[in-house]
Parts: structure tokens; C-alpha cells; sequence
């Protein structure tokens, strides 16, 4: 793909990702959004900086995942006009990504017509910004109730039901607002923003080297996506690889995170199905699951176990054995419950149609991760920008059409089976050596990119270096912001009792959208 202005020079900064990075003006901004999408490649994520005091400006950036990798595009965005193009006419997904942007640092896309606050749930006045140099974090603030304005739905028989955001379970909050007629679910409005926390306004109190631990905890279920997107983003600030085994070490854990994740959720879904006995078998195997992670990792979920420049962690010959022996047991068991799940009859009356994402639809919205694959949308990291070790190890992808509940079943089944197989081959194959080397100090404005294929989809980390090692700005950016939207989609049509299935289906993470 060729942007009018600029080439675009993929480089593998560090050992990882191909990622281009291109400084744009507003012209060349909105036509390196025209090509993406005319070209049929997609947005990741769209985030902003204060750079006033390096060189006097703001700035956009927006990822593309196109075919080379990924193409980082910033635009210097002008304090006296603080706006820039808005993108959401070639990618909806944008819209949200936009609307925290204003929340958190001021900058208005030009023409943009949702002024509606997206993050800051009235927690700070309309006229400060989080992420700007001079917002006094110390400052005493009255958290001030505000009356969201959802889109209403007029006509005959249309009443609505607001749901949340505190749900009976032990969930995060997120409010949904739906309009119905009888049980038919017309429209569905969701507003987040409850869980937010200021992470990347607390990122800024870490250098580099330390940052790792709080990318760990943006969405506890992806802590190892996180820390891995995370130390890649740090390795490429100052080009170093870290050593080979600890990439390896890296894939296992990551692996290991993705069985655990599809192991609740296949259990959860079928719970949601009013079928007890999957969810009792399903957490009893990721409860074994999560005990041997803490017994060799350290930690049920290996959290703070990756780091810049490797691992913290080297699992003993004996002990790679057992995570081996317990896969192969794994297998035996999940292949027994798949088969109860595909011949219950009234299990896949309920997940058959139900939440469907055409593929068209999905491709127009950007549907990605296993969300995405379900709907034929079939990008997977691991395959299409493989790193080490994974492009040795010849990942195959779970990809259907169907697009409903069952296609989103299948993906986790198919996945967990293809994780199950890697661990089997990186316990075979994982080379000795060295399982960490020092990160040494980024210069100043340095900006470093990590880009990893989670459980969920796709997990971004851009990391801009600041005075001293420290981290003047770190964007961490989960898949849950393009899916989110997706699922507003998927339940129209669909009866309300439906919902928690569907929703379950999709799994996407408040926490991770809302930092």
C-alpha cells in the first residue's frame, strides 16, 4: 500500500512486529485512512499525545494493520485548533476511539457529530484533560452524577430496559440500554467508561523498565498479551532481541493463556444455556489448569512474568515435562465434552443462529480476534506476522462463517485443540540459553510498537520514551474497542434472554477499554 506523500520502510524493531511509522499532514491523514479501507485492511487503534513541551504540538496516531504489518500514522495536531480529521467514515470503529481521545486529551475530530463524554462519567470538569502536561492530578474534584443521553426508539409497543452497570455476578459494570417490542430486541445501546482508571495518565510515573507490571494489569485476563505487547514495544525503543529462549517461554505462557481463557468460557457459555453440568467439568479442568501455572510459574495467570527484554521465570526440565503431560490429559478430556456439546440437542438449539455477524457485516465494522474469525474475518497474528517462535511452529487458524453463537463455540474448541498442539511442540522443541539481557536507556521521544495475537484478538502497545528512561506516553489498547460496537449488532433481532449468551460469546473486556 502506497500513501501519497510518503513510502512506508516496515522495519522488525527489536526481533518483532513489522511496523512502519509514518508522520503525516491532515491531507495525507485522511488519505492513508481512504486507501486502508478502500485496500481492505483494517484499523487497530487510534490514540493522542501531548508533545507541547518536545516540539510545541499534540498528536494523532492511528494503526493500520495492512499487508506489510503494521503502519503507525501521526498526525501534529495544532494547540490553537486542537482538532484533526476524523476517520469513522471509513471506519465506524473509530467513533469510540475518538470520543475518549476528546474525553482524555482535548483533540476533536473535525466534523464529528457524538459530543456525548465517553470515559469521564463526569469524574472531571468538560474543560481539563487527563493526559495533558498540566492537569493537576492532585486537584480535589467533586465526581458530579451525569445524565447520559441514550438514543431512544420511538413507535408502537417500543419500551426499554436499562441493564446495569452493576450486573448480578461477579462481573465488571457496563450499562446496556435496550429497546424492545414484546422480547424482540430492536436496538441495543451500551455506555462503558465504568471501570476507567487512568492508566495511561499512571503509566507516565514508570520508566520503561518497570512500566511492564501495570501493562499486566490493564485486563487481568490478558495479562501475558499485555506484558508480551508490552516488552516488545520496549525491546523496539532501543532495537535489542531478547534471547530465544525467553521468546519461546513467551509463547508458552501465551498458550497457556488462551487455553485457560476457552476453557471458562466454553463452560460459561454452556452455563448460559442453562447446562450445569459443562460448567462444572469446564472449571474443574481450568481450576487444574491454573494450578500448575502457579506451581511453576509462580502465579495462576504468570502475571509479571514476562519482562523488557525476557522472562523472569525458566521452568526446570521436569517441570516442562509435567506442563506436557498435563496437556495431552487436557486433550483426552475437552475432546469428550465437545462431543456432549455437539450432539446436546438443546445446547445447539440455543447457540445455533443465535448473535449472528455476517460476514459483511463483520468485514464493514472491523470485527476482529476470534469474534472475527467466527464471522470469517480471519486474521490471526500468529499466522499472517508470525514471531518467534511461532514462525517455526506452522499455526493453523480456526476460521468459520456462520457467524453466531455455535461458530463462536467452535472457534474456542478448535483454538484451545491448536494451543494444546503448540504447547505440545514448544515443551519438545524449546532451545537452552539465556532467558533475559538488560534494557538498556531509550533516548527521548523514542516511540517503540508492540503487537500480539491474545485470546481475545489483537493487543497494541506504543511506548513513547521520555527524559531519564521514563515513559512519557504508553497506549495500551485492547481488541474490545473494535468488537464492542459489533456486539450492539449481533443482538438486534435477537429475543432478550438471548443476550447473556450472545454477550458470553463475544467475551469482551470492560477494563480494557476502559483504561
Amino acid at each position: 500500500m502506497r500513501i501519497p506523500g510518503f513510502s512506508l520502510e516496515f522495519r522488525r524493531l527489536g526481533c518483532e512486529m513489522p511496523v512502519a511509522i509514518a508522520r503525516a499532514d491532515a491531507a495525507q491523514w485522511v488519505e492513508a485512512a481512504r486507501l486502508v479501507r478502500e485496500s481492505g485492511h483494517r484499523l487497530v487503534a487510534i490514540w493522542g499525545a501531548d508533545r507541547r513541551v518536545r516540539d510545541g504540538n499534540y498528536a494523532v496516531s492511528a494503526a493500520y494493520a495492512v499487508a506489510g504489518g503494521l503502519c503507525v500514522v501521526e498526525l501534529p495536531v495544532a494547540p490553537s485548533d486542537a482538532s484533526y480529521p476524523d476517520v469513522s467514515p471509513w471506519f465506524s470503529a473509530a467513533e469510540r476511539m475518538q470520543r475518549a481521545l476528546r474525553d482524555l486529551l482535548g483533540l476533536r475530530a473535525q466534523g464529528w457529530l457524538d459530543e456525548r463524554a465517553w470515559l469521564r462519567h463526569g469524574a472531571w470538569r468538560a474543560d481539563e484533560f487527563p493526559l495533558r502536561h498540566d492537569f493537576d492530578a492532585a486537584a480535589r474534584r467533586e465526581n458530579a452524577p451525569d445524565r447520559y443521553p441514550f438514543v431512544r426508539v420511538d413507535g408502537d409497543g417500543v419500551h426499554e430496559i436499562p441493564v446495569g452497570p452493576v450486573h448480578a455476578g461477579v462481573i465488571e459494570p457496563g450499562h446496556f440500554r435496550f429497546s424492545v417490542v414484546g422480547e424482540k430486541v430492536l436496538r441495543l445501546e451500551e455506555r462503558l467508561g465504568y471501570t476507567h482508571k487512568g492508566i495511561e495518565r499512571r503509566f507516565t510515573d514508570f520508566t520503561v523498565t518497570d512500566g511492564y507490571r501495570l501493562a499486566g494489569r490493564v485486563s487481568g485476563d490478558s495479562t501475558v498479551a499485555y506484558a508480551w505487547a508490552y516488552a516488545q514495544a520496549a525491546e523496539a525503543l532501543v532495537e535489542i532481541r531478547p534471547p530465544v529462549r525467553a521468546r519461546w517461554l513467551r509463547a508458552l505462557m501465551l498458550e497457556r493463556e488462551r487455553v485457560a481463557n476457552h476453557l471458562g468460557d466454553l463452560g460459561a457459555l454452556g452455563n448460559d444455556a442453562a447446562f450445569g453440568f459443562a460448567y462444572a467439568q469446564f472449571m474443574r479442568l481450568k481450576e487444574d489448569w491454573l494450578r500448575l501455572s502457579l506451581e511453576i510459574f509462580g502465579h495462576r495467570f504468570m502475571m509479571d512474568r514476562i519482562v523488557p527484554g525476557g522472562v523472569c521465570v525458566d521452568p526446570s526440565p521436569s517441570q516442562l515435562r509435567a506442563l506436557a503431560e498435563q496437556g495431552r490429559r487436557m486433550g483426552g478430556e475437552v475432546r469428550a465434552m465437545r462431543r456432549i456439546y455437539d450432539e446436546h440437542s438443546g445446547l445447539q438449539d440455543r447457540f445455533i443462529t443465535a448473535g449472528r455477524v455476517t460476514p459483511d457485516l463483520a468485514r464493514r465494522l472491523g470485527l476482529c480476534g476470534l469474534a472475527g474469525r467466527a464471522s470469517a474475518q480471519g486474521f490471526d497474528l500468529r499466522v499472517d506476522q508470525p514471531t518467534a517462535p511461532y514462525d517455526t511452529l506452522a499455526v493453523k487458524k480456526a476460521v468459520y462463517t456462520a457467524g453466531d453463537v455455535a461458530a463462536r463455540v467452535h472457534v474456542r474448541f478448535d483454538e484451545l485443540f491448536e494451543s494444546l498442539r503448540l504447547l505440545d511442540a514448544i515443551g519438545e522443541r524449546i532451545p537452552d540459553g539465556d532467558i533475559a539481557v538488560e534494557l538498556p536507556t531509550a533516548g527521548a521521544g523514542a516511540l517503540g510498537v508492540g503487537w500480539v495475537e491474545g485470546w481475545r484478538g489483537e493487543v497494541l502497545v506504543a511506548i513513547e520514551a521520555g527524559e531519564d528512561g521514563r515513559i512519557a506516553r504508553c497506549h495500551a489498547h485492547d481488541p474490545s474497542w473494535i468488537n464492542w460496537p459489533v456486539l450492539e449488532h449481533a443482538v438486534m433481532g435477537n429475543i432478550v434472554p438471548d443476550f447473556p449468551l450472545i454477550n458470553k460469546s463475544f467475551n469482551l473486556s470492560y477494563s480494557g477499554a476502559d483504561t
